[in-house]
């Protein structure tokens, strides 16, 4: 029997959802909160569980693979809404645990894709679900579920935000070892849910190869500088990065800050080091802060109060300044490398794919943000796109789904 494109589409939308179901002077060693974090498990069947208090792939330290794909909500209710994001989190529950599975009738559509063969591998894959301020519009009754603080991304200052790479009801962010797991599982979440979701749009991450010298050591840029060192760790990152019982419905979520951001990186390979290191506030080498020899160092800005050693407009010191009152704006940092080829003109398109997790955008991220502006790094970076989105709690039980605490009736 013949079949048009939609029954076609119908079709195997509902079978894959039935079938799967010391130092220089001025600076210290590091505090431990800047403690290098646990190296994550290799191998095929490096498994993350899926369910939890919280979603995964937030506070683990992340594997080097990433895809970011936003979804605009086209379900023509909400019930079917709903069922779309229970599906999206019945399928991320199955392959972030992987499977087996074996073709019966050659007529049928089968029920994976194969990229991967018949044996599914976890590969250490984590799939966060994340909402945004549009999905809690008029279209579907969820205005009086928006967590608050919960908003569309603005528009800062030296932003040339492209609106067709940026904001989505929601935004899946996946990561693994290995790039074919992650095209496998992307394809395997669509699949069930094509009548629910539309592809807003999608870019994908690397992170630089682990070249020490220490296993704690960053991971490079696209500018040759290490990216992330300074990150929280243990009792305070959990609460700079979870929402406490406070918040009702949205306890145990928090909010996720992408941002794209192209670096132009020809006009910066002509730009001297010390002016480089300068700008940034480390070595390009070690990543050390100027002055220090090693990379998890406390810059002592306070023995340095004029800026002689590290510039006071220098890119750390105005994301961090390491003060009382700036203590509750940290972030927990997770940035990705991106190349997607060239321009119209010729140049390259590349740059940084910076991600943070906060409890409150307004007194973190966009603290840091206000910071920032007009930093001399501003001339070879331009923010392209990116989003804000809420990442729910963690699924509890096997009937339980991200997002039941705000979609649920």
């Amino acid at each position: 029997m013949s079949l048009d494109r939609r029954s076609f589409l119908r079709r195997s939308a509902a079978l894959g959802a039935a079938g799967l179901a010391g130092a220089v002077a001025g600076v210290e060693a590091a505090s431990g909160d800047d403690a290098p974090e646990a190296v994550p498990a290799h191998g095929l069947d490096a498994r993350v569980a899926f369910a939890g208090a919280h979603q995964a792939g937030v506070v683990g330290a992340p594997s080097d693979q990433l895809s970011l794909v936003a979804l605009d909500a086209i379900a023509p209710s909400a019930g079917e809404l709903v069922t779309g994001v229970q599906q999206l989190s019945a399928q991320a529950r199955l392959l972030t645990h992987g499977y087996r599975f074996a073709v019966r009738e050659l007529s049928d559509p089968p029920p994976d894709s194969g990229v991967l063969g018949t044996t599914v591998a976890p590969d250490a894959l984590t799939i966060a679900l994340g909402f945004g301020a549009s999905l809690f519009d008029g279209r579907y009754g969820l205005a009086a579920r928006k967590p608050a603080g919960l908003t569309r991304m603005p528009r800062f200052p030296d932003d040339a935000i492209d609106d067709a790479r940026a904001h989505g009801d929601l935004l899946l962010t996946l990561n693994a070892q290995r790039r074919d797991t992650l095209v496998h599982a992307l394809r395997e979440l669509l699949r069930p849910v094509r009548g629910a979701f539309a592809i807003r749009w999608t870019l994908d991450g690397f992170l630089a190869a682990d070249r020490g010298p220490s296993p704690g050591s960053a991971r490079r840029n696209l500018f040759g500088f290490r990216d992330g060192t300074a990150n929280p760790a243990g009792a305070e990152r959990e609460r700079l990065v979870w929402l406490g019982p406070e918040a009702g419905a949205a306890a145990g979520g928090t909010f996720q800050v992408v941002r794209t951001i192209r670096m132009h990186t020809e006009f910066w390979d002509r730009v001297g080091l010390s002016e480089q290191q300068g700008m940034i506030g480390r070595t390009r080498d070690s990543g050390a802060p100027l002055g220090g020899d090693r990379e998890l160092q406390d810059p002592r800005y306070d023995l340095d109060p004029k800026g002689r050693r590290i510039p006071l407009d220098a890119h750390i010191r105005l994301a961090n300044p390491r003060t009382k009152a700036t203590a509750d704006q940290r972030i927990l940092r997770r940035s990705f490398n991106y190349h997607r080829g060239v321009d119209a003109a010729g140049g390259l398109d590349q740059g940084l794919l910076f991600i943070a997790y906060n409890a409150s955008v307004q007194r973190q991220f966009e603290a840091i943000q206000r910071r920032l502006a007009g930093e001399p790094m501003t001339d070879y970076v331009t923010p392209v796109g990116g989003g804000y989105y809420f990442l729910p709690r963690g699924a509890r039980g096997a009937g339980d789904w991200v997002g039941s605490t705000l979609l649920a009736a």
